[in-house]
């Protein structure tokens, strides 16, 4: 048996890009508490109007993309690159799922007047989750390369870490999305 040398997945500017993202959507966390704190009882009712059956489904499905993702690259690390694309498609297809029901929310809420002008929750509701909406379709960029690398036969170190950094990417935009169902959806 071979021990190998932990590591940390992917390249060093990559965990700069994300944690530099992560103090971004910090500083709108905290913007959204401070501002909630002055109208608890806005904050609390706009809340009620969100389609919660809409955030828990959207948690799961990111939950299950995420997984999809730790399938594929541990398929390609094994060499099983038939198992690692349709892992890599799936969570492709998780992701637009999350789109879909996004888009339908946000549809939902505009026709019952609970648009950005209607109080402060709908504007950091619609800020917020839009700028994670934009995080979810890089994602799905970062996605599709990384199921491009599936069929390749032998990785480069630098591909790998390609390949990872565009994991680690993905699972940010999870993480993320599970801050976001708790504060907006949750928290009363």
């Amino acid at each position: 048996m071979t021990i190998t040398a932990r590591r940390v997945p992917a390249e060093n500017g990559t965990w700069v890009f994300l944690f530099g993202d992560m103090v971004v959507f910090g500083a709108f966390f905290v913007t959204f508490l401070v501002e909630r704190a002055t109208a608890p009882d806005v904050f609390d009712h706009a809340r009620t109007t969100l389609h919660i059956g809409i955030g828990v489904t959207n948690t799961v499905v990111l939950l299950t993309s995420s997984l999809c993702v730790v399938l594929a690259l541990n398929a390609m690390r094994s060499a099983q690159r038939t198992l690692a694309t349709r892992a890599a498609v799936a969570a492709i297809g998780c992701g637009l799922l999350f789109i879909a029901l996004k888009i339908t929310e946000y549809v939902a809420l505009a026709e019952a007047g609970h648009g950005p002008g209607a109080n402060h929750f709908y504007l950091y509701y619609v800020i917020l989750t839009g700028l994670h909406l934009f995080h979810v379709c890089l994602g799905l960029g970062a996605l599709t390369f990384l199921a491009t690398q599936t069929r390749r036969l032998d990785l480069s170190a630098t591909r790998t870490a390609l390949v990872e950094g565009a994991a680690c990417f993905w699972h940010l935009v999870d993480l993320l999305w599970i801050f976001l169902f708790a504060l907006l959806y949750l928290v009363s």
